[in-house]
């Protein structure tokens, strides 16, 4: 079970300063270092703070945690948008597919949707702890219709496999799905991430 440490009200800059201390402490000890991040729209301000930090970028592999399954160019695609920041900075970006094999992160960035969904993990889906694959096609339902696509997600297992795990949830129902899933109240798939991570979680919210 994961121990939590919540911190609220923090802004974009300070969540980004953490990001970036948590690669520089992974790049003390490691030649390079892998991070998967999530999509939405409440990553991107921080991405962008981050793509302007001093990190050595040449070192880092950035995957996203799940994806649409489009084109780069589409406006729904995660992998074109984190590509677009983080590239010119000199991040390696990893495209998700169905056939990846992930690495071990030195951090997991999560986020989680009102229904307790994380990547694209979606209640549906029934994702499972013990989930032989690293990464799924999966068909979120209902599809949501600001983006109604298949998705390609990393499994709990991959996600799990990192040093650290963090969350940045915004909005009080969020964060009311997100304690009931912390306190074991529902098994929506946050509470299974949660129930299976062993190490600190620190929730942005």
């Amino acid at each position: 079970m994961s121990q939590l440490e919540i911190i609220a009200g923090a802004p974009n800059e300070a969540i980004a300063a953490f990001v970036a201390e948590r690669l520089h402490a992974a790049l003390s000890v490691s030649a390079e270092v892998a991070i998967t991040v999530p999509g939405g729209s409440t990553p991107f301000p921080i991405f962008e703070i981050l793509a302007s930090s001093n990190l050595p970028w040449s070192r880092i592999a950035v995957w996203p945690g799940d994806d649409r399954l489009v084109d780069e160019d589409h406006p729904a695609s995660n992998v074109g948008k984190i590509r677009a920041l983080l590239e010119p900075a000199g991040a390696r970006i990893v495209p998700l597919t169905p056939t990846a094999q992930p690495p071990h992160f030195a951090l997991a960035w999560l986020g989680m949707g009102g229904d307790g969904h994380i990547a694209s993990l979606f209640p549906n889906t029934d994702p499972q702890v013990d989930d032989p694959s690293p990464v799924r096609r999966l068909t979120p339902d209902p599809l949501p219709p600001e983006a109604p696509f298949d998705r390609v997600s990393l499994t709990i297992p991959a996600l799990v496999d990192a040093d650290e795990a963090m969350f940045v949830i915004r909005g009080s129902d969020k964060r009311l799905v997100f304690d009931a899933a912390a306190a074991g109240d529902n098994d929506l798939p946050v509470a299974r991430f949660l129930r299976t991570f062993p190490k600190t979680v620190t929730c942005f919210c």
